[in-house]
């Protein structure tokens, strides 16, 4: 099993969702459907589609109430495999203050376990510092160690734990200083 220190050998870069890497992001959520069922097997379904609507979304076209805009970015390793993906919200609203927070990633799961969620994590972070913002919420259920480990490795102070309104969970809510 690889360690965290594996990451650093690897060229990682974190990039918008695009065209280039479309084929890539489609393994990864062949490999991921589990984590977001309904929106990855939209994405396999037509992955044109899903591009539009993610790049939409980044410029705040086409959301729903309630939405803000999102910034979709994929974890590249070594110019060619999507190893993990993340959210970056560009503010939020008082459900997303409570529970949802500014940045969602997650890790191929044939990638977990090798620092791609740090990575990923990191680089969003600074992708979120590059677009102004000095401070970031990240939520996660009081259950996923890992998830909360890897917040608190990039710097993450929880700040509370709260009821989830929709599914009950109790989850951490960590704030970070950019």
């Amino acid at each position: 099993m690889a360690s965290n220190k594996d990451t650093h050998a690897e060229r990682l870069e974190l990039v918008e969702a695009c065209e280039e890497h479309l084929d890539a992001f489609l393994a990864y959520a062949t490999e991921a459907q589990s984590l977001s069922k309904d929106r990855l097997e939209r994405a396999i379904r037509d992955p044109q589609a899903h591009l539009r609507q993610v790049r939409d979304w980044s410029r705040g076209v086409g959301l729903t109430e309630g939405r803000v805009p999102v910034t979709e970015c994929w974890l590249i390793r070594d110019g060619r495999d999507v190893v993990a993906v993340s959210g970056l919200r560009h503010r939020l609203t008082p459900h997303l203050e409570h529970e949802g927070g500014h940045i969602g990633y997650g890790v191929r799961p044939s990638q977990r376990r090798k620092g791609y969620g740090t990575a990923v994590c990191r680089l969003t972070l600074q992708k979120a510092r590059a677009m102004g913002m000095t401070r970031v919420l990240i939520t996660c259920d009081t259950d996923n160690v890992a998830s909360a480990r890897i917040i608190e490795t990039n710097g993450g102070a929880l700040e509370n734990r709260v009821i989830a309104r929709e599914t009950g969970k109790m989850k951490n809510r960590y704030w970070i200083n950019l």
